[in-house]
């Protein structure tokens, strides 16, 4: 299917929107693995803040990419997960780790940040 270069651009441009940023895309790669808890995504994630991550599932939320279940316990019980929509993603995402080791040694390493 061709679309003419400005369609094309914007479809793009929404995807680019929804999964744009440093952590979404590891917090999407984490929840591919299975369901979630605050605090466990965010020692898997390591150099992320409480607020940042709250923030980044936030925005994966209002996009549909990822849900939040509340199970009304105490102590409170929250499970973050992909949604259908998110989970239409993995297969993008392992073309992308495909693609990322074949050209692993063309890429500059990743920057750390300060601790």
């Amino acid at each position: 299917m061709k679309l003419d270069k400005h369609e094309e651009h914007c479809q793009i441009e929404t995807l680019i929107s929804a999964i744009s940023g440093r952590w979404k895309l590891l917090i999407i790669y984490w929840l591919v693995q299975g369901n979630c808890r605050f605090n466990q995504l965010q020692r898997n994630l390591g150099a992320i803040t409480h607020r940042t991550l709250a923030r980044q599932l936030s925005e994966l939320q209002e996009t549909g990419l990822v849900s939040r279940k509340d199970f009304q316990t105490i102590p409170p019980h929250v499970e973050y997960s992909l949604t259908p929509l998110g989970q239409s993603l993995i297969p993008l995402l392992h073309e992308m780790h495909e693609w990322a080791v074949q050209n692993a040694d063309k890429l500059p390493s990743p920057k750390t940040p300060p601790s």
